[in-house]
Parts: structure tokens; sequence; C-alpha cells
């Protein structure tokens, strides 16, 4: 018989296992964690064979709209909208689950979060749930939180249900398990599930129906065994108090319907005014994500209903950082983020490093951006995010909602640029503003620079090694183009043009300025 969770030994092992789940604290900075992850061949090979297939997919259904940049813009408008009045809207929308039968909770920060989730999972004496895949629980490290509290989680996504059996760490927004091939899945089945519940099937090989199928009778018992569920929410209506959930696989549904208790933690950005507003979401979210014209499953609840799914309902409302990002009128974008995943799979740097080396829940170019501004820069592996970009701007041109990712990338560079622990750079850049910045003393330091060339190094001694380990110094001419030009380009003034200007000697500030 298979062991399952009524089965004390694979309780203990559940709750030992999700009590040591690893986490994103404490990774190594980018360039250090992505020189390892470009090491490994198989990871690049999945990661090129994974996101350019959904990559495709996404330029198909979204070249079938041809006001495809109208909607693109007006989700940008709803979204900027929602945000400039976010406490009208937030208000609005804790009167409306108010009067369907819910109940709303307000979470400063993720302790506070995790003290309401845990106290309101212990009140209905239950020691388990099952959880819709949600980026705001990870965010928090709710799994943890849980098990600390002797509750265990179980993961119903099947790519989370992956990370989790493996004792892994998401790497991607919209499958968590994007690192992993099927031959790896199918030895963490065989491995690993036992220990959580219903164990895999004998002789499990790895095509994808046998494992899906595998997952689907591992989790079913766990489904209607399961009196509470916790989730997150892609969209939050405002005017009616409404959750959406889109989904793939069908699994969220089984929990936001079976359960007696649900508990929705949901991060305050997620808000939209009304179901016009939505309307145009649910046509940029599906295409953005999975390259589909719509989700198999849109999930939506309002409140309680009586006899009709759960009876008890609780939206706990996160900030943990953001109204510390809405206040910056640069970095506030970040917010419009409807998680689709399309930068991720743009980008060439995404592509050769994966998600783990972002040390975040999320990774990529939208990682690179909302990590530093949710957790601050005070640490080298959240100082390091704002450089983990090639600056191309392609994950700009195909983001749903037009969040200008390049733009704020700059922005927080100039930030860290600027906290104490990088005043060397702060100096070298004001140096080179003031040298720059006059025509006598950028002349002065070409002239320099040209006298010397034959004895600078090819490698710069001290801190600045970093920057020639992976450039080349570029050659010195024996003279500046400005001092060609004074010398060439004044003999013979160009047709139509004032005879003075090219005789000018230069010798002025502001003729430098011109």
């Amino acid at each position: 018989m298979s062991p399952d969770h009524s089965s004390p030994g694979a309780g203990h092992a559940a709750q030992d296992r999700a009590a040591g789940h690893a986490t994103f604290l404490g990774m190594l900075p980018f360039p250090e964690a992505a020189e390892r992850a470009v090491g490994d061949s198989q990871l690049r090979h999945n990661l090129r064979m994974a996101t350019r297939t959904i990559r495709h997919k996404r330029e198909e259904v979204v070249g079938e709209l041809d006001d495809w940049s109208a909607l693109r813009a007006a989700g940008k408008a709803v979204k900027d909208r929602t945000l400039r009045h976010l406490d009208t809207y937030l208000e609005r929308l804790e009167a409306a689950v108010t009067a369907a039968g819910g109940r709303v909770h307000w979470a400063a920060d993720a302790a506070e979060a995790n003290e309401i989730v845990t106290g309101l999972v212990r009140a209905t004496g239950e020691t388990d749930v099952v959880k819709v895949k949600s980026m705001a629980t990870q965010e928090i490290e709710l799994n943890e939180a849980l098990a600390q509290a002797g509750i265990i989680a179980y993961e119903t996504d099947l790519a989370e249900l992956i990370v989790q059996l493996s004792d892994d760490l998401p790497s991607h927004i919209l499958v968590p398990a994007i690192h992993r091939n099927r031959a790896e899945i199918r030895e963490i089945f065989r491995d690993r599930m036992a220990a959580w519940g219903v164990a895999a099937p004998e002789g499990l090989g790895d095509d994808p129906r046998a494992l899906a199928e595998a997952a689907r009778v591992h989790l079913r018992e766990r489904f209607l065994r399961s009196r509470v569920a916790i989730s997150g929410a892609n969209f939050a209506v405002a005017d009616t108090g409404t959750m959406v959930v889109l989904e793939s696989e069908g699994n969220g549904r089984m929990c936001l319907t079976l359960p007696q208790t649900l508990i929705s933690v949901v991060g305050i950005e997620k808000v939209v005014p009304t179901w016009s507003d939505l309307e145009v979401f649910l046509q940029l979210l599906p295409r953005s994500s999975t390259g589909e014209r719509m989700n198999p499953y849109t999930s939506t609840w309002t409140g309680v209903a009586p006899g009709d799914g759960p009876q008890e309902f609780h939206l706990v409302l996160l900030d943990n950082g953001r109204s510390d990002v809405l206040a910056d009128e640069v970095g506030r974008q970040a917010l419009r983020c409807i998680r689709c995943s399309a930068c991720l799979n743009i980008c060439p740097v995404y592509e050769r490093t994966g998600g783990h080396a972002y040390g975040s829940v999320y990774p990529g170019p939208i990682g690179a951006i909302l990590t530093p501004q949710l957790r601050g820069t005070a640490s080298a592996q959240e100082a390091s995010l704002p450089y983990a970009s090639s600056l191309c701007g392609a994950c700009y041109e195909v983001c749903p909602v037009a969040i200008d990712i390049p733009e704020v990338l700059v922005h927080l560079r100039e930030e860290v640029a600027a906290s104490p622990g990088h005043r060397a750079e702060k100096a070298a850049m004001g140096a080179a503003g003031w040298v720059l910045g006059g025509e006598r003393r950028l002349g002065a330091a070409q002239r320099a620079a040209s006298a010397a060339r034959s004895v600078v190094p090819r490698r710069m001694p001290g801190p600045a090694s970093a920057w020639t380990d992976t450039r080349d110094i570029p050659e010195i001419p024996e003279e500046s183009f400005r001092a060609w030009w004074r010398r060439e380009g004044a003999a013979e003034p160009a047709p139509g043009a004032d005879p003075a200007e090219p005789g000018r000697s230069g010798g002025d500030e502001e003729g430098g300025r011109r």
C-alpha cells in the first residue's frame, strides 16, 4: 500500500522537510551566482529550450491582435491610475469584501502577514493546508513560518510541487521548475513523493502525461482531506471585492472550492478598480505568460456564499515594502507588474544564468528592479541586482504593461552608486563629470592621456581591476579628435558655414558646452 499522510512516518518526514526548506536568504551576489550558473551546461540547455518555446508561442498569439499596442497602453494607464489613488481603491476593496462576508487583514510586513495567517490556521484546529501557486506567500516565506508553527503547507501547482519535493527553490515566475528536465522530475517523484504522501507508481517513466498523472494521484487525496487553503490572487476587483486567479492546471480551483476556509495573501498593488479594467488584463496576461488566448482556468470568488465553496474567507493585504516603492516616482512603475514572466523569457541574461542567480523569488529583469526596491540595497546581494542586465531593452518591448525596466535599472544603479558603501564609485563618477564638464579640463586630460599612452597598463590595479577583468582598455591615440580638428578641420570651412566658427580656439568654457 502506498504511504500517505495518515502514516505517522510520512507525516513527520513531510514536516521535517517543510521546516528545512531552502530559502533565498544569504545567497551570493549576482556576479558570483551567475558565474556558477553559466558553468552548468544542463541548466543552460533546459533554460534555452523552455524560454524559446514560451517566447515563440507568445509572439504568435500577440501577433494575432491588431490593437496589441493600444491594449498594452490601456493596461499601463489602468495600473498608473490605480497606483495614484491606491488608498481609495484599497478602502473600496475592503468594504466590498466585508460586505460579501469576508474578513480583511492588513499586514505591514512579512512578519505580520505570517503571524496573521498562522493564527487563522491555528484557529481552525488544522495542522496542514493546501496552497495555490502564490508568489506573495513565497516572498514572505510563509511555508517556513507555518512549518515553525507545526503546520505543513502542501504545494499543489505541478511545478511548485516539484520544487517542494526536491527541497529546491523556484527559478521562474510562471514555471518555477523550469531549470528541471523530465528525467530529473521523474527521479524527484520516485525518490521524494512517498515522504509527502502517496508514492509515485512503480516503473514511472519521464513521459509528461505519466508524470502529470503521478502528481494528480499524489494530490487527489490531499484535496479531499484538507479543510484550509491558502492562495494569492492575480487581481482583486475593488468595486465588488472579487479575487481572481488564472492558472493552467485546475489544481488551484480545487483549493479554491473544496476547503472550508480560504486565506488569500494579496499584494496591495494587485487591486484593479472595476470589472471593465479587469477585462484588459484578461487579454494581456495569458498571451504574455503562457502564450494562450485565455487561461484554461480563470477562477473568481467574492466573499462567501452559503453552501457553495469555502464558508470562511480571509483576505490578507500585504504591503512589505510596496508603499516605499510607490513613493519613488521612477521605481513605482515596477508595481504595474502582472507577473507574466515575458521579460524573463526574452532576457539574454536570464536565459544563461537562470532564476536562482538573482537570489529572490522574483528573478529576471522584473526581479532586478523589484527586489532591490522591496528589500533595499544594504546587502551586496540586492545591490548587485540593478547591474544584472545588458540594458538591451528587450524586456521593455515585451512587457504587457510597458514597464520601462532599463530606465528603472539605471535609476537604481544611481542609488547604489550614491550609497555609503560605494563612495569610491561616486567619487570616480564625480571626477569624470568635472573633467567632461569643461573644454579646457577635457583637453588637458586628453593631452595627458596621449602623452602617457605607452605606459598605460592593460590591467588596472586595486579595485579598478574588477572593471578591466572583463573589458579591454581602448587604445589611446597619439592625438585627440578635438586636436586633430583644430589642426585640419579649421583650415577649410564647410560651404555656407561661418568662416570664423571653425577657427575658434575653443579656449573658453562656454564653447565646450555648445
